[in-house]
């Protein structure tokens, strides 16, 4: 039961990771973008997620960056569900010119 519980909790904390960035993906589908970056679409872009889960740990950790012409942004952040609890972090650092 205990893993069960780890797993769904690592789920629940995974689904808004895991739509966060298909949210980025699809805000740059046919470079339909906002103002701040004219109308440009990615030049180049990276994603990587990573999921656990077993009896004694259930978390999810993921990274990405992006760069059009106009703009640069980074974000990282994990979720770990233990027996201590639950815990996660997120950094999200970007500029645009």
């Amino acid at each position: 039961m205990r893993a069960l519980t780890r797993t769904v909790a690592a789920i629940s904390l995974a689904a808004p990771v895991l739509l966060g960035c298909a949210g980025l993906a699809s805000a740059h589908e046919g470079g339909d973008m906002d103002a701040a970056h004219e109308g440009s679409s990615p030049e180049a872009h990276f994603v990587e997620v990573q999921f656990i889960a077993n009896e004694t740990t259930a978390g999810i950790a993921g990274s990405g960056s992006f760069v059009t012409p106009n703009s640069v942004e980074h974000f990282s952040g994990f979720a770990v569900a233990d027996d201590e609890g639950v815990s996660g972090s997120a950094t999200d650092s970007g500029a645009s010119w």
